[in-house]
């Protein structure tokens, strides 16, 4: 839900992730606001199911930007969900949940299809994200999720935004490996369906250092529930 930034020396504010996301969510549309944004868009789509007539939850929809595309896909009864309600005051969603992602107010099995774009980080157990989304999806329904990719952790990049005082907001974020996605996806019972990975240079076009081509900066996972 935000942009990913190398460490600079300018002022730094850390606070709780969703005080930071009601700060940030004046600004915050709709849609893909930087390249990085854009690229995850496009593999997150590459693995949407069939979407018209199903129940879909956008979950940490932040300002609603998948909820609003499977609404458009024809969905049936979107739901848009976040902790923050500055940004579940910005989704243009009609019907909206303020909730914390890790604990859903949804009886198991009420969704076919949950979308959740660049949240998971923000869950610091993994495992216990992955059982609770299993939940609430119903048999053969799909999970389609991303995540900031470790390798860019690794590097020193960072979840950050300025805010309109110019003041730079970094983020809570856990460093998820991809054998830990994979491993929570079959402790949750859910079956691996594909996969895709953004690459610097590649899937985005972003300037950096020589060094950092072929980096990979975001992890897309689609599983299945049987």
């Amino acid at each position: 839900m935000c942009a990913l930034r190398l460490r600079e020396m300018v002022r730094v504010m850390n606070c709780a992730n969703e005080a930071a996301y009601d700060l940030w969510a004046s600004s915050y549309p709709p849609l893909p606001h930087n390249p990085l944004m854009a690229a995850e868009q496009a593999a997150v789509l590459a693995l949407w199911p069939e979407v018209r007539g199903r129940r879909g939850l956008d979950l940490a929809c932040g300002s609603g930007r998948y909820g609003v595309l499977m609404a458009q896909a024809g969905a049936a009864g979107v739901i848009g969900c976040d902790r923050s309600a500055g940004m579940l005051a910005r989704a243009p969603l009609a019907h909206r949940v303020r909730a914390d992602m890790q604990r859903l107010p949804f009886a198991a099995g009420r969704f076919d299809l949950i979308v959740c774009g660049l949240a998971v980080g923000h869950a610091p157990r993994l495992a216990a994200w992955m059982a609770e989304a299993a939940r609430v999806l119903a048999p053969g329904g799909v999970l389609v999720y991303s995540d900031f990719h470790p390798d860019a952790a690794r590097a020193g990049m960072t979840r950050s935004f300025t805010d309109a005082t110019g003041l730079r907001h970094e983020l809570v974020h856990v460093r998820h490996e991809v054998e830990a996605h994979h491993r929570a996806g079959a402790q949750a019972g859910l079956v691996l369906q594909d996969q895709r990975e953004v690459r610097l240079g590649h899937e985005l076009q972003a300037p950096g250092r020589a060094d950092q081509q072929g980096l990979r900066v975001v992890l897309a996972l689609r599983w299945g529930k049987p």
